[in-house]
């Protein structure tokens, strides 16, 4: 094979915003090597610079049709591009948010970066991995990275038992997710890229055997560990109230969004012959990540934790997406992801402020806080109430996207669940806002009474700022001119060819059920075969 035959089917451009990513960490390394702990007024925005390059990068990728690389271990298609720029826009945003942060815990912000830098390129590559050893590299490069990140700050016995709690659970959730990969590699006899699996699968007539419903299973509890559905979110309370919160910021965007991605890869392309089965799982975990989240949200005390528990509920929305496997519900599945980047960084942003400021993340705490910072409390109250879905913010509209999608799919019980888990957000949200709002002077909290004065002027505190003010008018605007997303998170899924088959065989299967029981045996539907696909399961 010569040289010019290689290059192309390695095709190796498709990885090009990846490995921008990876320039941009080896130059953060070695300008802190040379220049020292002064290194921090650079690395920063060297690592912005490289982020935005890499999105630009993923822009020029978007009307890509040659889109496989590496022989077919990484797909860089329509869908992967758009998940791969919210994890690197949620990393990007993280970083703006973390100086300030890190400077004051006194440890060194370059390899803080350099770690996050390496969280981001796992995340970014699983996103588009198409392959079981592409896949589970990645995995493991974005989670090793997330248990040093979350164990970050030494000298914090908080951040070392959730970096300890995050390791235990995480190491178990990634030795089931390889059992039940492995257990794919078998009964497809001996294939790792996914499209190649389920042929193998359908060729040796284990569609319904008990090993691949075994590996179905342990492949969604890998998946749901890293989304953090319950029951698999029992590191999330812990973990977020523990590790720094930059690191819990990225966690709980860029890390989900990866997961998500995943999630809809692995399950369309290699467990096409289980479609109801995973479907039925996945409507589980969306049942009880809304009620638990919600519920449990409402007695939290800590900002940390409340905001732990409303990204497990928020994972129960984005299911009901999946969950449709149509069209619209992959599309409302981007669409939300893409506002809830800024809602709930915006969210943690503020929460990152006010710790600064104070040294508390209680709840009661923010007692009166519209009266010494009127900007933060400002920001905080849209994203939370953003979150909550309140019109006509972003979060609204989002929500509005996926239950609409939900409903015309016909999952009418998980859309009624999610409406009312919704209004139960509102009220822990919208608690936290009159907190801060609706307290008289006299009612101010101790926090808030010796509030500094507000200086924008210290070092890493400018970055806070524009974090603060670009969520605040993106959570905004976005819903009221949301019609842009729209057509990204549709363009996306309608260029998706992996997606476009799943949504054409759903439609067939749900039209054609109707005949097959008219049909009088099964003579009849092998007279129709050639017109008509019936060796799926229906």
């Amino acid at each position: 094979m010569s040289f010019a035959e290689l290059a192309a089917q390695l095709n190796a451009g498709t990885i090009w915003p990846e490995g921008i990513l990876i320039v941009t960490l080896l130059a953060v390394l070695v300008v802190d090597l040379i220049i020292g702990r002064s290194s921090s007024r650079f690395t920063p925005y060297i690592a912005i610079a490289g982020l935005l390059a890499s999105i630009v990068a993923l822009y020029y990728q978007w009307g890509n049709t040659n889109t496989i690389g590496f022989l077919g271990s990484f797909n860089g298609d329509a869908m992967s591009v758009v998940f791969r720029g919210i994890v690197a826009l949620s990393t990007a945003v993280t970083i703006l948010m973390s100086i300030r942060y890190v400077e004051q815990s006194g440890t060194s912000l370059a390899e803080f970066i350099g770690i996050m830098l390496s969280a981001t390129i796992g995340g970014m590559i699983l996103c588009g991995a198409d392959e079981l050893v592409t896949i589970f590299v990645a995995l493991e490069t974005l989670s090793i990275s997330s248990y040093l990140m979350t164990g970050y700050m030494k000298r914090d016995p908080r951040s070392n038992e959730a970096a300890l709690k995050y390791l235990l659970i995480g190491a178990s959730s990634t030795a089931i997710f390889l059992y039940g990969v492995s257990l794919l590699y078998g009964l497809s006899g001996g294939e790792t890229k996914l499209s190649a699996i389920a042929t193998g699968i359908a060729s040796a007539n284990a569609d319904l055997s008990l090993g691949l419903l075994i590996a179905l299973v342990f492949a969604i509890a890998g998946i749901g560990f890293k989304i953090a559905a319950v029951p698999f979110h029992q590191w999330t309370p812990d973990v977020y109230e523990g590790s720094p919160t930059p690191v819990v910021a990225f966690l709980s965007v860029g890390s989900k969004a990866a997961g998500f991605a995943l999630a809809i890869r692995l399950m369309v392309t290699a467990f096409p012959l289980v479609t109801q089965e995973w479907h039925f799982v996945f409507t589980a975990l969306a049942v009880l990540s809304m009620i638990l989240g919600n519920v449990v949200a409402l007695t939290q005390t800590s900002m940390k934790r409340l905001l732990a528990y409303s990204s497990i509920a928020q994972a129960g929305f984005v299911m009901i997406g999946l969950i449709t496997g149509t069209e619209e519900g992959y599309a409302s599945m981007v669409f939300y992801m893409l506002v809830y980047l800024f809602m709930n960084l915006g969210g943690f942003a503020c929460v990152i402020l006010f710790t600064l400021r104070t040294g508390t993340d209680q709840i009661s705490e923010y007692a009166g806080l519209y009266q010494k910072d009127p900007l933060l409390t400002l920001c905080l109250s849209i994203c939370l109430l953003s979150l909550g879905g309140i019109p006509p913010l972003a979060g609204f509209f989002g929500k509005i996207y996926l239950f609409w999608a939900g409903w015309q799919a016909g999952v009418y019980g998980l859309v009624l669940l999610g409406l009312l888990t919704s209004v139960v957000s509102i009220y822990y949200y919208i608690r936290v806002v009159k907190m801060m709002v609706v307290k008289e002077p006299q009612e101010m909290s101790d926090a808030v009474k010796n509030y500094p004065e507000i200086r924008w002027n210290i070092s890493g505190m400018r970055p806070l700022q524009v974090t603060l003010v670009v969520s605040l008018v993106v959570t905004s605007l976005a819903g009221i001119l949301s019609n842009p997303l729209f057509t990204l998170a549709n363009n996306s899924i309608i260029r998706t060819p992996m997606l476009q088959a799943s949504v054409h065989n759903t439609v067939a299967t749900q039209d054609l059920a109707p005949l097959e029981s008219m049909l009088p045996a099964a003579d009849s539907v092998s007279q129709i075969q050639p017109q008509i696909d019936f060796s799926a399961k229906i």
